[in-house]
Order: structure tokens, then sequence, then C-alpha cells
């Protein structure tokens, strides 16, 4: 959300993102073909999955599919992209919050983020590495300051919250910036043509 207001006024940041999602109930659900069917030349869809991809739990189970499965979503999602002359872009997975007993940042997406890296090779797509960079702040942050940037709220803090929240997936607005601000650094990195439309600060 906080992406459309790093770029100028000739970029329309459409965010398509629905929570819970994996790629493969973004398609069961019929949520991928209206931004197919409306890509243009010169367009770039950004595409994240992996969360609920790798759901395993028996709650989640409607949502997991198995990395063989990811990767055919994501090729379909790369090859459907380019048949309207737009750009696809992979990223991988944000880290959760995960430090060990030594204040270490832990990974917490190997087989969905290797998985971006060998479909990206394959099929010679811009890859932007969210996962390590995510894993390189919190660290960086520590095992307290990094809780600053999620949803991590003592009872009575917030009254949509009143028995409060221990969240370590899901970013509160300065963690969602903070995020999208990394997106942004590979973006430029990459030299992708979005990056000569990023408002000077």
């Amino acid at each position: 959300m906080p992406f459309k207001y790093f770029f100028d006024s000739t970029v329309v940041v459409d965010n398509r993102a629905k929570g819970g999602r994996s790629t493969r109930t973004f398609l069961n659900e019929g949520r991928w073909q209206p931004i197919a069917d409306s890509l243009q030349e010169g367009d770039y869809v950004l595409m994240q999955f992996g969360h609920n991809d790798e759901a395993k739990e028996e709650k989640y189970k409607d949502r997991y599919t198995p990395v063989p499965d990811y990767k055919t979503n994501l090729i379909k999602f790369i090859t459907e992209t380019r048949a309207k002359k737009a750009t696809p872009v992979i990223i991988t997975p944000v880290s959760r919050m995960r430090f060990d007993k030594d204040g270490r940042q832990q990974e917490t997406h190997t087989e969905y983020t290797a998985a971006c890296y060998q479909v990206a090779k394959q099929y010679n797509v811009p890859l932007i590495d969210l996962d390590k960079r995510s894993r390189e702040l919190f660290q960086q942050l520590g095992p307290e300051n990094a809780k600053l940037l999620f949803m991590q709220l003592e009872p009575g803090e917030n009254p949509s919250y009143p028995e409060g929240q221990k969240d370590n997936t899901h970013f509160n607005a300065y963690g969602a910036r903070r995020i999208a601000e990394l997106v942004l650094q590979q973006i430029q990195e990459l030299h992708l043509g979005l990056a000569d439309h990023v408002v000077k600060k």
C-alpha cells in the first residue's frame, strides 16, 4: 500500500493483492484472470507469494500449495504476463520474524524462496529477494526493535485488539513502509524501467 507514494504521476499502482491467498487459491478464485486480461505493453507485474502456499497446518489446508505446483503457478503468471508484452517480476516471500536464542534471525521460507530463484533463472525473470533483505533488516534491528515493524500490541493498546496481538508475520503501517522501501531499493538496483519514475527525495 505505501508503494504508490514512491513513484511520479506517470505510474499507476494497481494493488490486486488479497490477504490469505496462495498461488493456488488466487487462481481458483479467479483473481489472476482479470489481471492477465487487463495487462498492456509496458506494465509491470510484481508477484509475491509463498507465505500461504507453504501453510501446511490443518486449518490452512485449503491454501497449501506444494512447491512443484507453486512453481507451475508462477510460470503461468510469467508466461501470461509476457504474452501481453508486460514485464513479470518475482519477489520472494518476505521473512517472518523468528530469532533463535542467540538473537540470530532465522530463515523461514527456504523451499519457496529457492523455488523463486529456480523459476526466475529458468525464465530469465527479474528477481527481488525480499526474504533475504527483510532478514537482514530484522537482524540489524535486533529481536526487540524488530517487533516495532509488526502487529505486536499489548492488551488494551488498540481497541481493535483488546486482548493484544503477538503477530510475527503481518506488518503495521511503519513496517509495511520499511518493507516497501526494500523492494524499491532492489527495483533501482535491477535498473528496471520503473526506477526512472521514482520520486526524488
